[in-house]
């Protein structure tokens, strides 16, 4: 049972991980709860990880996460148990680490799109992939974006800006040609950040 100061302090700690993206300072959280006195909050802080209601990951502030967090990130990793030779062989390492998917595919930012055609095989993205996207309204030359052409017609394509301020989409596909447009006519929806292959 929390006590009516400890479930605000959780509350501050809440809302500032879903605002922030990280945890917030002792400094953040006595500014939220109105308490200025680091050496009491240090006190209920540390009394709501005795509690089992936050963990700390690692030194500082910074590394406080709400025991139910903590449990959904742990149930989104998967054991990293070393490198695997795709050229010459290698001696077999095990590892030790744990690899935390969340970190590469979740956030409030990101979107999965299903792959329909074979227009970017050449990078390894085949139809029927499943890709992650970071939803962005601009990208640089050379990075895998979506593109809405005109409004309706989206695509995954390379994005190149030309000296004369058009706009290609090329193709990884050595079958195919690229796309240009004038810049009007292409916006950004988002860029690639992961892709994901099942073979089952």
């Amino acid at each position: 049972m929390l006590t009516e100061l400890e479930q605000r302090i959780m509350d501050a700690i809440r809302f500032h991980i879903s605002e922030q993206g990280c945890s917030p300072t002792l400094v953040e959280i006595g500014e939220a709860v109105g308490v200025t006195s680091k050496g009491t909050l240090h006190r209920y802080v540390q009394g709501l990880i005795e509690k089992g209601q936050l963990v700390r990951n690692h030194a500082g502030w910074r590394g406080l996460q709400l025991v139910d967090d903590a449990a959904e990130e742990e149930s989104l990793s998967l054991p990293l148990l070393g490198e695997i030779a795709a050229g010459l062989p290698i001696e077999a390492i095990p590892g030790h680490d744990r690899v935390n998917l969340a970190d590469f595919f979740m956030g409030p930012d990101r979107f999965i799109l299903k792959v329909v055609g074979d227009s970017m095989i050449d990078v390894g993205i085949l139809d029927g992939d499943m890709v992650v996207i970071r939803h962005a309204q601009q990208a640089y030359s050379g990075d895998i974006v979506v593109a809405l052409i005109d409004g309706n017609e989206a695509t995954l394509k390379r994005l190149k800006h030309t000296n004369d301020g058009r706009v290609k989409l090329l193709p990884e596909n050595s079958t195919m040609e690229p796309f240009t447009y004038a810049a009007h006519r292409v916006r950004i929806q988002g860029v690639l950040v992961g892709q994901m292959r099942s073979y089952i």
